[in-house]
């Protein structure tokens, strides 16, 4: 189980009183400005790709922001209580974490460096 409580309400209080699925979409929808990025499905999730790679998606379930990132980084979230291993169906997928609580500021700087990373991808 997910160390934020369902419904992502953040035991720091830093959420503002936000409802996790309305600021994943409030945030995502800031990523549209990018002709780039586009809404899509993963996994029978809400998701943003940007030129067809996975960036971000939203675990309705959990209630939690699910953001594709270099390994150090998911692993640096994963040790400091910040992320969890996203691992649906029981496989761990290293590039991704799952963030428990909802934190606008997090999630913003998340979702900011989960475009950064797709797009290093494009470059490769």
């Amino acid at each position: 189980m997910a160390r934020g409580t369902k419904g992502g309400a953040s035991p720091s209080g830093s959420t503002g009183g936000d409802d996790p699925w309305a600021l994943y979409d409030e945030l995502t929808d800031d990523l549209l400005f990018d002709p780039a990025v586009g809404r899509s499905t993963m996994m029978g999730y809400p998701c943003v790709r940007l030129a067809g790679r996975f960036l971000a998606s939203y675990d309705k379930h959990a209630g939690t922001l699910v953001v594709k990132l270099p390994r150090e980084r998911v692993t640096d979230l994963i040790k400091s209580g910040a992320g969890d291993p996203f691992a649906p169906n029981g496989r761990t997928f290293r590039e991704w974490v799952s963030v428990p609580t909802v934190d606008r500021k997090l999630w913003a700087q998340l979702l900011k460096e989960a475009v950064d990373f797709a797009r290093k991808g494009l470059a490769d």
